[in-house]
């Protein structure tokens, strides 16, 4: 284990003294691993050779392998020489093949000053030897103390993942598999992690595997138990003829090694994958992203890859941050010093407790927990903030956060195991920092307190047999995104148990269910809860679905809300999914906020407000149910005619000519067919209109006759009855319901890229499929106010989507939708104008069709301009003073529709007490 940085800066300050007072490299270095509490010779060799380009050898000063290169230089050479000789070293050591062994570090000196190059961070930092101590936190690494930056495609967890999916492979392939395949991994990776991070003799494991076991690997297994066995053995408990390597070991067990696995037999091959993992540096590999990398190794070869399972650290910090880090950080600025503020803050930090019910491999809690203690680092810092105060301190009885304050549930038991030991070592991690800042080294071996990484479905069991509510204060996670029509037979069951009988079960994406859960466990508590959710609950026909149940079951304040943005959880080249976090208690908060995402930007606009609803903005807890009228005194809106004819009474437009070269007087019959992708992108498309069409004129055409014979037989072979019965009119649509005057078409599905939904106007002879709406008796007031930006964010909040689509509906969107009260002739007539003005820059586009006008990247000048003076006629129809942005728009619109509705709605919801 290192030795403690008081220790390490006493020992630093010694060997400057005296080695500018010597001239000889080797002894110079010997006494500088001396320093860090190791034996030179034990890590690193002098005068390694290596092969240059020319084929020659030069031989590097020392060598550590995959640590660093020191060269020397006697006193007063150029330093920058030294450290272009030793980045050359490196490019020859890649030549030769030995790009495994290339270092981090390059060190080099001339006695009087000292340079150390990290090629990672790419940093360097120069000094004269003098001031040694004063920089020997710089070289932490030589004693296992590690800094890494740390990123989730970083080509070294690439890496990481390749080698231990390897091993995993060559097991499993062998015939270990399942749970004792996944337990064995996660002791073995502790052990990597341990003798790269100190909690180990710097290469204790993998010096005890080249020495004690045999090449072929036929003992592998049982010495790989025997020293399993040893870390669960308190050290007083040990036989005294130990091997001198295990009975180093320390003692770990926090139930890590307590289980007993039967031996897996390993060959030669899979010992050398093995000692591969080894020569691997892991002190690399964050904690943080440890979780997500190694759920990876368990997937099939074919489809490992970095990221697949992995939640970026900036995403996650949008869910912890306003949920509770914010704020304690806020508390820890208005403490400045003052001891009793400190303190108290201090001691709300070791009552915390956090619940993940659906923490996978803990990225979320193992995030939550690096914060929360470098919180109380800062703390501690000011508390102890002199050094005299620091030497007395006992560090183990100061620190009041520990991982058992951390608690999870999750379905597998591989990213139980793997969250377990990614919380110890985030521990292990956060000790180091400690030790570091206060010079005693601190680590809590054995592992007495555990993560509560419970193995279950969490919505099957009772969160309170994992952290009972009294003592939990927040809820925090990222539930599975599965959509209504993705779900499993046993998700389906999981929606059937938390939802009881309800239909609204059958709507609503699983992630609904947590919220269900989470709302009956925070009963009669300020526990705050926050989930990264499907932007689908907080939109269209599941927002009303959803929230109306949870209001039954509870009265939650939407505490703060991040407004649909891509959530980067997917692997690199993959579709994001979009989502929302929604954090909610039943204590209302001082202090809401609104995250908004303007334009795809990826740092949010943060809005304060005083309310938010179900839809994430600033307004009254109003909910848009599905409505069979208008709310307001405009035409119906009813689908367009629907075939239901198995295709034959449709024509492409090959179809069309084959059809009137057999059949010519077919041709009064024949109608060009829209629906919303014929509307938009000016597809030809015609169908058979026979309404009316005398029977004997009929009977003379027998391609038409052959076609109408075919739509009854696709009826007849229908398993509906309603199918069934209109085969009797085998000629006519399944549903008639096209209007006998011009019309308004609206698209029932249109991409969210526009910025309109493009509708228009159609004479009746163009037959409206079920795919589009229409509206009989519309103006071009209608048609003005329905195609401007008021309007579209209306559908930006409560239409359903089709995958990331908008997708109109008549009963959710228009029949709900608040038209503009008491239009004066002026504003109407002006609206008009300016619709018509839109009409008449569309017609000078003949040859674009509506989805080329409409492109955001294409969409012409004079339509543009168009419908921007159409929006001020329509916003000015609400109100005189314009709208900023699209929030005031849709927070207009909700106040509107409260007003609208308010004989309707129930009385509201009482408002609990805030809390602080």
């Amino acid at each position: 284990m290192p030795i403690s940085w008081n220790e390490i800066r006493s020992r630093a300050r010694e060997w400057a003294a005296e080695s500018r007072e010597h001239a000889e490299a080797k002894s110079f270095w010997d006494e500088f691993f001396k320093v860090f509490g190791l034996s030179r010779r034990n890590v690193a060799s002098f005068e390694e050779p290596v092969k240059n380009i020319r084929g020659h050898y030069n031989f590097i000063d020392l060598f550590w392998k995959a640590i660093l290169i020191a060269e020397h230089k006697t006193r007063g050479e150029d330093l920058g020489k030294a450290h272009a000789q030793a980045m050359a070293y490196i490019q020859d050591l890649s030549r030769e093949g030995r790009g495994d062994e290339a270092p981090q570090y390059v060190i080099v000196s001339d006695f009087a000053r000292i340079a150390l190059h990290d090629l990672v961070d790419d940093t360097t930092i120069e000094f004269p030897l003098a001031e040694f101590h004063l920089h020997v936190n710089h070289f932490g690494f030589i004693a296992g103390y590690r800094k890494h930056k740390l990123e989730p495609e970083d080509p070294i967890n690439i890496k990481a993942v390749r080698i231990m999916g390897d091993l995993h492979d060559a097991l499993e392939s062998g015939g270990y598999s399942g749970h004792e395949l996944e337990r064995l991994l996660v002791r073995i990776l502790f052990c990597l992690f341990a003798e790269d991070t100190g909690i180990f003799d710097r290469d204790a494991f993998t010096l005890f595997l080249e020495n004690h076991t045999a090449p072929d690997g036929s003992d592998l297994g049982p010495q790989l138990a025997r020293l399993f066995q040893v870390l669960n053995t308190p050290r007083e408990n040990r036989q005294k003829n130990l091997l001198e390597e295990l009975a180093a070991l320390p003692y770990v067990n926090g139930e890590l090694y307590a289980e007993s696995l039967t031996f897996a037999e390993f060959s030669s091959d899979m010992r050398n994958r093995l000692l591969t993992c080894t020569r691997f540096d892991w002190s690399r590999i964050s904690p943080a992203v440890f979780g997500a990398l190694f759920q990876a190794v368990m997937e099939p070869r074919e489809r490992r890859q970095i990221g697949a399972h992995y939640t970026s650290e900036r995403d996650i910090f949008k869910v912890i941050g306003p949920l509770f880090l914010d704020e304690l950080k806020v508390e820890l600025e208005k403490a400045g010093s003052d001891a009793r503020k400190l303190n108290t803050l201090h001691d709300r930090l070791g009552t915390m407790r956090l619940l993940d019910p659906a923490c996978g491999c803990g990225n979320f809690l193992v995030v939550s927990y690096r914060e929360l203690r470098l919180l109380e680092l800062e703390i501690l810092r000011r508390l102890f903030k002199k050094p005299q105060m620091q030497k007395r301190l006992d560090i183990n009885t100061l620190l009041k956060l520990e991982v058992d304050q951390m608690h999870g549930i999750e379905l597998e038991e591989w990213p139980v195991r793997i969250a377990e030991v990614a919380m110890w070592l985030m521990d292990h991690q956060m000790n180091q920092r400690v030790s570091e800042e206060f010079g005693e080294y601190f680590v809590r071996l054995p592992l007495r307190k555990s993560p509560h990484i419970h193995l279950g479905n969490a919505l099957r069991i009772d969160w309170n047999a994992v952290l009972p509510a009294g003592e939990c204060t927040h809820v925090l996670g990222n539930p599975p995104f599965v959509g209504k029509q993705f779900r499993d037979p046993a998700q389906m069951a999981d929606m059937q148990t938390v939802w009881g009988e309800d239909n609204g079960g059958k709507v609503v994406d699983y992630v609904g269910c947590w919220y269900f859960k989470a709302i009956d466990y925070i009963k009669d508590t300020a526990i705050r809860v926050a989930f990264v959710s499907t932007n689908s609950i907080s939109q269209g026909e599941q927002c009303a679905v959803l929230w109306k149940e949870v209001w039954r079951r509870g009265a939650p304040v939407i505490n703060f809300a991040h407004r649909t943005f891509p959530w980067e959880s997917e692997a690199r080249g993959k579709a994001h999914v979009h989502v929302v976090i929604i954090g909610f208690s039943l204590a209302s908060v001082n202090g809401r906020r609104i995250f908004e995402y303007d334009n795809g930007a990826t740092e949010p606009t943060v809005i304060k407000a005083a309310r938010i609803n179900p839809y994430l903005v600033e307004g009254p807890d109003v909910l848009v149910e599905s409505r069979s009228n208008p709310l307001c005194n405009v035409p119906p809106i009813v689908f367009g005619s629907m075939p239901n004819d198995g295709g034959h009474l449709l024509l492409n437009s090959k179809e069309k000519r084959e059809l009137l070269l057999e059949c010519p007087e077919a041709k009064k019959f024949v109608r060009r067919f829209v629906g919303s992708e014929e509307f938009i992108n000016a597809i030809e498309r015609w169908c058979l209109w026979l309404v009316d069409a005398p029977p004997g004129e009929l009977r003379r055409m027998k391609l038409v006759l052959l076609r109408i014979e075919q739509v009854k037989e696709h009826r007849e072979s229908s398993k509906r009855e309603t199918t069934r019965k209109l085969a009797e009119t085998p000629a006519l649509f399944g549903e008639i319901r096209q209007p006998k005057s011009r019309y308004l078409l609206v698209p029932r599905v249109s991409s969210e890229v526009r910025k309109y939904i493009p509708i228009g106007f159609n004479p009746p002879s163009i037959i409206a499929s079920d795919a589009t709406l229409v509206i009989s008796k519309a103006t071009r007031f209608h048609f003005g106010v329905l195609g401007s930006t008021i309007h579209m964010a209306w559908v930006r909040h409560v239409a359903g989507r089709l995958k990331s689509d908008f997708r109109y509906s008549a009963k959710l969107v228009y029949n709900n939708f608040p038209w503009p009260p008491d239009v004066s002739d002026a504003k109407r007539a002006a609206v008009e104008e300016a619709a018509q003005a839109v009409l008449d820059a569309r017609e000078a586009h003949p040859d674009s069709s509506l989805a080329d006008q409409y492109d955001p990247l294409s969409m012409p000048a004079d339509l543009a301009k168009a419908h921007a003076k159409l929006d001020r006629a329509v916003d000015r129809c609400y109100r005189s003073q314009p709208f900023a942005n699209e929030r005031n728009r849709i927070e207009y619109l909700f106040k509107l529709y409260e007003q609208l509705t308010a004989p309707l709605l129930p009385t509201p919801r009482p408002r609990r007490k805030r809390s602080s």
